[in-house]
């Protein structure tokens, strides 16, 4: 009897589990090709998914709020063929090396996980909150009186990380005397794949003038501090900087933003001139463009160059624009212009945030003349663009040298010395400089 096994799909090259949100079909229902049938949650973003083939939902083998591991069969689907067949139970658990259920404890995990997620409303009237948010809700000491009233802009008006983070940024300091009434108590998430830790209360603290604020980190930020820790441990760190002369890419877009948003609706801004610049010299020196697996060197054949975005929550997300070496200018403006307006509205996809094989972050936005960033890992290196700022500087003419006011920035490049030395980092941060220093003053729109 032909039946399709739907497994929990693989979001993202370090998501490894994700939890089920709510359940659009059930048992017994019948569901369309590329028909939504779950909406699931990872450590970044909600997600939906479809289903790959018609037919009717004869078993789901995992409830709301279970955390279910990639590649995990989690329904299944009798095609029209079967659809009038009786519903599949799951197979038994497989028996371990030593006879016992190898499924046993994770059996038990969600035994648990279901018995106290019957205390914690996912619902509350016509409102569903994802556990992300109730999680979220639980830290912040957010009441469900609080929650309910909490103007959403998911779909049905549903409350998203965004709206919750925006909503404890503007939200009056509560005093730290424990959670508030009705506020949530969900399970501890999980980071970066393994079981976090649930947050212990503050530790003693004493101030000789009581001037003290304890902030709890959020997931996000607890994600990403343990992302860049983890990467210091893995990598040695060493930067590189150059000064770069871009006068001349200065001149030329203030000369040419209008027309090139009238031809393309696009605003350009420096950022898609430094990914182009950084494409072409990834091309000159491709063992920049690697990862490091034991003893040996990954080089990566595409170019994914991530860049930096920050959130209105104060965290930053890195999307990925693919294929970078292969867009034109205006190519390049216009997805760097989409997914940095949907970073900032939390809007991005999984696979959006994902696969970078070299990262590019502008300090420069804050006012910073130059940074040491730390390497997103799997990447060996990520580059920081500096302000650009109007200084006096020595130009070479037909006539001499001669002093002129000029566009100056500094370029830095962090890398990982296992595998790039002084030499390659060096002379990749050159030949970025040198392509921005040779930009075409009378390049067409």
């Amino acid at each position: 009897m032909a039946q399709f096994e739907l497994i929990m799909p693989k979001m993202g090259e370090s998501i490894m589990e994700a939890t089920i949100l709510r359940w659009v079909k059930n048992v017994g229902d019948f569901v369309e090709m590329d028909e939504t049938i779950v909406e699931i949650a990872t450590d970044k973003v909600d997600s939906e998914v479809p289903s790959p083939v018609s037919g009717k939902i004869v078993d789901l083998r995992y409830q709301v709020n279970d955390t279910v591991e990639v590649g995990k069969v989690i329904a299944l689907i009798a095609t029209e063929a079967d659809a009038s067949s009786e519903p599949v139970l799951a197979p038994q658990p497989e028996a371990s090396r030593n006879g016992a259920p190898i499924h046993e404890p994770a059996l038990a995990h969600t035994e648990s996980t279901q018995a106290a997620a019957s205390s914690i409303p996912a619902a509350s009237g016509a409102r569903f909150y994802s556990p992300l948010v109730r999680n979220i809700a639980q830290q912040e000491n957010i009441s469900l009186q609080e929650l309910e009233q909490m103007p959403g802009t998911g779909a049905q008006g549903r409350v998203t990380k965004k709206d919750i983070l925006v909503y404890v940024a503007n939200r009056p300091s509560l005093s730290p005397s424990g959670p508030a009434a009705g506020s949530f108590a969900p399970a501890a998430p999980a980071i970066m794949g393994k079981p976090a830790v649930k947050p212990s209360a503050p530790s003693a603290f004493s101030s000789s003038d009581g001037q003290v604020e304890i902030i709890e980190m959020d997931r996000m930020r607890r994600l990403i501090a343990d992302h860049m820790v983890m990467s210091k441990q893995t990598s040695p760190h060493v930067t590189s900087f150059v000064e770069v002369d871009v006068t001349e890419i200065v001149q030329w877009r203030e000369r040419i933003k209008d027309s090139f948003q009238k031809q393309y609706g696009e605003k350009i801004t420096f950022t898609p001139i430094f990914i182009e610049a950084i494409a072409r010299a990834i091309r000159d020196f491709p063992l920049v463009n690697v990862s490091v697996d034991g003893n040996s060197i990954i080089v990566k054949k595409d170019i994914h160059i991530g860049m930096a975005a920050a959130l209105p929550s104060g965290n930053l997300i890195v999307p990925v624009i693919r294929n970078a070496d292969l867009l034109n200018l205006a190519g390049l403006t216009k997805t760097v212009n989409d997914l940095a307006n949907r970073a900032r509205m939390n809007q991005l996809r999984p696979d959006e945030i994902q696969g970078g094989t070299f990262t590019l972050t502008n300090v420069g936005t804050f006012g910073n003349v130059m940074g040491t960033p730390i390497i997103n890992q799997p990447q060996v290196a990520i580059l920081a663009a500096g302000a650009i700022r109007k200084k006096p500087a020595v130009v070479e003419t037909a006539f001499g040298d001669l002093i002129a006011v000029r566009h100056l920035m500094f370029l830095s490049l962090s890398y990982d010395h296992r595998v790039v030395d002084g030499a390659l980092g060096g002379s990749f941060l050159r030949r970025v400089g040198d392509y921005l220093e040779a930009f075409d003053p009378n390049r067409p729109v």
